[in-house]
């Protein structure tokens, strides 16, 4: 398959012939393109973003992922995605409406999170089977880390591991009730003069909100782009988020913030880009090499993480261990790199 834009019979019937193609930036997993129609359904205007996902190992998945996600996304009064106006599922194409993206703003977490909301309280219990649940951190991943703070010297509290394997099962036990985007990284938010809006759904899955709402707050751990906002400004942007669910579902959202944050610590994966998860120890890498990835290096993401992390489960009764565990790792680690900077304040 080429990269030539290849608009099947079925789309051209319904929408006619596209003109004006031209290819845009875009991951090794898909190819797009914005191009001119000469119609589309409702008010959407003629120009619009066709996206094919590449053909490679779990393409039909990431497809039919992101296809029942825009299904279920387009149940917000507040458009949250932009909009889905066909499919072709033999091409793996969907054409998509074109979203002006505007320079955010210095505050963008808080519209951010007022948008991640309102896409999470799209889903209801009757879509459990829809998309897959998402899924945490597991054994491995305690053990992992717990082999990181032995390689930092960092004495490990007894009572941490069971701290640590307690979180895992809370994770897991948590409500499965919100579609979450599963990628909601700087660049997969689009920031219209209407509001915040959401592309790319690859990744997407029903698990608790609260695991993406931590992503301010922890470093946005599955993304490229690491940014460390004010407390202030986290606290606004987490009111906000409970917020919009509120309005959107009328009750409060579950879970614990602190455990999705502590949950996002453990995950190795989350040190790396998509294409180098699942297989390797990348906390084992760690006293041994930092590698760049985006905007910050392993390093600097782990030592922000555990600087997170000590701060919230200082009061937390169930992981005041891990606490004096993530306080100890993150001085080790100053110490023995003291050249290491804070991750980014702002967004590129």
């Amino acid at each position: 398959m080429g990269s030539r834009l290849v608009f099947g019979d079925g789309l051209r019937a319904e929408l006619g012939s596209p003109r004006r193609v031209r290819r845009l930036e875009s991951s090794p997993r898909s190819r797009v393109w914005h191009v001119e129609l000469p119609r589309t359904p409702g008010c959407f205007g003629s120009s619009v973003v066709v996206k094919q996902l590449v053909e490679g190992p779990g393409a039909d998945e990431r497809y039919a992922r992101e296809v029942a996600a825009q299904r279920l996304a387009a149940r917000s009064e507040v458009p949250v995605a932009a909009a889905l106006l066909a499919a072709d599922a033999g091409e793996r194409m969907l054409v998509l409406e074109h979203l002006e993206h505007r320079r955010p703003s210095g505050d963008w977490i808080v519209g951010y999170a007022t948008a991640l909301a309102r896409l999470h309280a799209t889903a209801r219990p009757e879509d459990a089977g829809t998309l897959p649940r998402w899924r945490g951190p597991n054994r491995t991943d305690v053990e992992s880390f717990l082999g990181l703070a032995e390689s930092l010297k960092a004495p490990v509290p007894a009572g941490v591991s069971d701290e640590l394997h307690d979180l895992v099962s809370r994770l897991d036990r948590a409500p499965a009730n919100a579609l979450l985007h599963g990628d909601p990284c700087p660049g997969n938010d689009l920031h219209t003069p209407a509001g915040v809006r959401f592309i790319d759904f690859e990744q997407a899955s029903l698990g608790n909100g609260l695991m993406e709402l931590a992503y301010p707050r922890i470093g946005f751990p599955t993304c490229w782009c690491v940014t460390s906002a004010s407390v202030p400004l986290l606290e606004r942007a987490e009111r906000a988020y409970r917020t919009a669910w509120r309005t959107a579902t009328g009750s409060e959202p579950e879970g614990d913030l602190t455990d999705a944050c502590a949950g996002w610590l453990l995950r190795g994966d989350a040190l790396v880009e998509r294409a180098h998860r699942e297989g390797a120890d990348h906390l084992a890498r760690v006293p041994h090499e930092d590698w760049e990835w985006g905007t910050a290096t392993a390093r600097r993401r782990l030592a922000h993480r555990l600087a997170v992390v000590s701060r919230m489960t200082a009061a937390h009764p169930a992981l005041t261990r891990v606490s004096t565990l993530t306080a100890d790792m993150r001085r080790r680690m100053l110490t023995r790199w003291p050249a290491l900077q804070p991750v980014p304040a702002e967004r590129p």
